[in-house]
């Protein structure tokens, strides 16, 4: 098993902390894993990147080009991230501030209303990004949900581990409300 994912979107909706926690998700499994994050200047607001790596077998780098994984919060990472996605691969988006939907058809493409449901039945959008891992957990179960917890309680700091019940009721409401958008074309042989 090897799973490369980009994570992205702006700074502020939690992309950094997704991946950590996916990251410490997979160390609770026992598998290999890179966290490599990237973000512009602005932080808040500018555009934010994570590369996270789970593997069962060494890393040799955690730099990449491609991924069998994008979750995309928002239009800018959506135009670059997109064509990066393996064909047979799987993208993830958020359709809150895009104007222009994925259009690949070699690719799953699902979409999660992660913004929407942060705002409107949590009354927090910080969970967002665990709406999102929850609906990606769903579509590719590649971590155990304990796992997920254990990860989630290790990223978060100790002063926040209020918020854990509220972190996990927002990952179960993801693997909920995810819809499949295009499902990948068979390829003719």
């Amino acid at each position: 098993m090897n799973e490369e994912i980009i994570i992205a979107g702006f700074g502020g909706q939690g992309v950094l902390s997704l991946g950590k926690i996916l990251a410490y998700s997979g160390i609770m499994e026992g598998l290999e894993v890179s966290w490599f994050p990237s973000y512009g200047p602005e932080m808040r607001g500018g555009t934010a990147n994570v590369t996270v790596i789970l593997s069962d077998e060494r890393i040799s780098s955690p730099v990449l080009n491609v991924y069998d994984t994008a979750i995309i919060f928002n239009q800018q990472s959506l135009d670059k991230f997109e064509p990066k996605v393996k064909p047979g691969g799987l993208l993830i988006y958020d359709p809150n501030g895009i104007t222009r939907h994925p259009e690949r058809t070699d690719i799953d493409i699902y979409q999660i209303e992660a913004t929407r449901t942060a705002a409107n039945e949590f009354k927090n959008t910080k969970v967002l990004n665990m709406v999102a891992l929850g609906g990606y957990l769903k579509v590719k179960p590649i971590v155990k949900m304990e796992n997920v917890l254990k990860g989630l309680r290790k990223s978060l700091p100790e002063r926040y581990h209020h918020l854990l019940p509220l972190n996990e009721q927002a990952i179960r409401r993801g693997m909920e409300i995810i819809k499949l958008y295009r499902k990948a074309e068979p390829v003719n042989a």
